[in-house]
């Protein structure tokens, strides 16, 4: 028997929701194919696939709602499955913020072919792919000094559709090919490893194995040797691979749901500088090309470019419909959602104001301090702020790497360090989240 079209799954779930009782719902279909090759010392360690077709029901009666999943697609077990969410949406607590968008709030007429989100080639074979994995361990191999390699090469392709009671339909779909190795380097207890990865929408865009491999023997070499720099307080550069916590750190404490619980160290920053004047930072869920784009939220809401931060001062919070009923405003239209479970704030692609310094340039500025490039294991207060965690990387001395450096320990708060940043021009064009080596003074390191 064939499997049901994605958007003819929506319609039957949200068929048997109505039949069952439901005063709203929306459903979700949602279909994944990947394939992954992994190999160890140039032998095959792991050749995985999978397939799996999902749907998902949330209904609403009255204030209350309830959500549950299935990846059984027969008529009998979407009947099921929507009498019994309409059972749990009784017995569930009345919450006022439950609800579906307003039918004229609704997205139309987006154009998805713009956004570029999937790729129209074929899809690789595992032969493709582990042919791709052994090109990255030789080249790894070929840099020199690498005791041993792991490679992966990987790609998915991701349907999804979105049927809700008030009118909307829509879906879409999207891809991802992905190259990544880990050098291994030295012996016993002086072994390093380092890595270096590319994911791409389309594989056309993949840089070649060669320099992927190439930089991550390079990176595993320079970790030889590495010791515990001094204590102190001394300023620090994050490299571009690591910036991008720190400013994930803001996004949190501006998400909606933090915000509404007032379990975030921004809650009375609405208006107030949370970066250096200059500084903004934006969000763009129509980048082509770009993993993390969208033409609409999980609740069928059109999405639009804005200004989450403008010259250094704090514009909104990142909501969907629930969390911005809490707070008395409007949907940003930052909803996402699994197929079991309601919708929740996040953010797509996101891009910190580059500065006009190269990484060099900021180690040079900051004369003698740490280089982080790799961090591990996290204390941070979402209510306070106050941030401590693991580091590595190099230690810096007169504005140049003298050596390598590991276990050691970066603290501050996060309010007070994002107010100190000052940006490179080095972040990766085709991340989500765009975000350059960041130079901070005054950091609190524990080491040696």
């Amino acid at each position: 028997m064939p499997t049901p079209a994605l958007p003819d799954l929506a319609a039957a779930l949200l068929d048997a929701a109505r039949k069952a009782g439901a005063e709203a719902a929306d459903a979700m279909a949602i279909s994944d194919n990947a394939l992954t090759i992994d190999l160890r010392q140039g032998r095959l360690e792991q050749a995985e696939r999978s397939e799996s077709l999902e749907v998902g029901l949330r209904v609403l009666i009255g204030g209350r709602q309830a959500c549950v999943s299935a990846s059984d697609t027969a008529p009998a077990t979407l009947t099921a499955l929507a009498e019994r969410a309409v059972a749990m949406a009784r017995e569930a607590p009345e919450d006022p913020s439950a609800g579906l968008a307003d039918a004229a709030d609704l997205a139309r007429g987006w154009d998805v072919a713009a956004l570029e989100l999937a790729d129209d080639t074929p899809d690789p074979s595992a032969a493709a792919l582990e042919a791709a994995a052994r090109d990255l361990d030789s080249a790894a191999m070929a840099a020199g000094g690498v005791a041993q390699a792991e490679s992966t090469a990987a790609f998915s392709r991701r349907a999804v559709f979105l049927a809700q009671s008030n009118g909307f339909a829509g879906g879409y779909g999207r891809t991802g090919h992905s190259r990544s190795v880990t050098a291994f380097c030295g012996t016993g207890t002086g072994m390093e490893r380092d890595w270096a990865g590319e994911t791409r929408t389309h594989g056309a865009d993949l840089p070649g194995a060669a320099s992927i491999g190439r930089l991550a023997a390079e990176r595993a070499r320079a970790r030889l040797g590495a010791v515990k720099p001094p204590t102190g307080r001394f300023p620090v550069v994050y490299d571009e691979r690591v910036a991008a916590s720190l400013i994930g750190h803001l996004l949190s404490a501006i998400n909606g749901s933090a915000i509404a619980r007032g379990a975030s160290w921004a809650r009375d920053l609405l208006g107030q500088p949370v970066l250096p004047p200059g500084l903004s930072l934006t969000e763009d869920p129509h980048r082509p090309r770009s993993g993390a784009s969208r033409p609409f939220d999980a609740e069928g809401l059109p999405t639009a470019a804005r200004a989450l931060v403008q010259d250094g001062v704090l514009q909104g919070w990142v909501l969907d419909l629930a969390t911005a009923r809490r707070l008395g405003l409007r949907s940003t239209a930052n909803a996402s959602r699994g197929p079991g479970a309601p919708p929740s704030p996040s953010t797509t692609n996101v891009d910190l104001t580059p500065g006009l310094q190269s990484r060099a340039d900021l180690l040079s500025a900051m004369g003698t301090g740490l280089l982080i490039t790799g961090m591990i294991g996290q204390t941070i207060s979402p209510t306070t702020g106050d941030y401590s965690r693991g580091a590595s990387g190099y230690w810096v001395e007169n504005g140049r790497i003298s050596h390598p450096v590991n276990e050691c320990t970066v603290a501050g708060n996060l309010r007070d360090m994002l107010l100190r940043i000052v940006p490179a021009n080095d972040a990766r064009p085709h991340l989500s989240l765009r975000v350059p080596s960041l130079l901070i003074d005054g950091m609190t390191l524990a080491g040696a």
